[in-house]
């Protein structure tokens, strides 16, 4: 079963330092969303720009997105949700905490309805941008599992994490998960006592 692998970066895009980059270079068929304004994001812009690029893909996408990337999952169009094989979220951006900068308030409020497809919040405790009892409140409205990490801070490039191994490990479950929900293993059957088929 293929699966297009659709790097959903954040404010001001992931540098060549990011693990998505070193995802992205590495992943088979992985592609990263074209946003045209990375600087000054305007919200209806990258859904619209996020949403086509899942629309274009050649299979069901797995998303891998990262800080503002998971707001904008969260606020996809529901219809969507049938093209989405499942969606790893890292770091989400908490765009309603006090003090945040205007860039990324616009994106408010943080869409707290269940996402539809299978998913995994991977938060850190001692992340700048995003309490950890947020990120918790957030996977829990979106129906997704939670891993937490100890001081990653915001799991980017200047958490020293390179192209962050354990974070492939829950990609490549998320991926065999989606396999078995498209494609489930055939159901055994057992015999019926005292029956032997003609």
């Amino acid at each position: 079963m293929r699966f297009q692998p659709i790097i959903v970066p954040g404010w001001k895009n992931s540098g060549p330092g990011h693990w998505q980059t070193l995802w992205e270079q590495s992943l088979p068929h992985a592609v990263r969303v074209p946003q045209q304004n990375w600087e000054h994001p305007d919200p209806h812009a990258w859904i619209s720009t996020l949403a086509a690029t899942i629309e274009g893909a050649r299979w069901p996408a797995l998303l891998i997105a990262h800080s503002l990337g998971c707001v904008a999952v969260a606020a996809l169009p529901v219809p969507l949700r049938a093209r989405i094989a499942g969606a790893l979220l890292v770091a989400p951006a908490d765009i309603e905490r006090p003090g945040v900068h205007d860039d990324l308030a616009r994106f408010a409020p943080v869409p707290r309805r269940p996402l539809g497809f299978q998913s995994v919040v991977v938060a850190s405790d001692d992340d700048p941008c995003c309490a950890l009892p947020r990120a918790r409140e957030f996977a829990e409205d979106w129906g997704s599992r939670l891993v937490v990490l100890e001081g990653a801070g915001h799991i980017n490039a200047e958490s020293g994490l390179d192209a962050w191994p354990q974070g492939l490990k829950l990609y490549g479950a998320l991926r065999r998960r989606a396999v078995w929900r498209i494609q489930p293993p055939a159901r055994r059957i057992a015999p019926v006592a005292g029956y032997a088929p003609s």
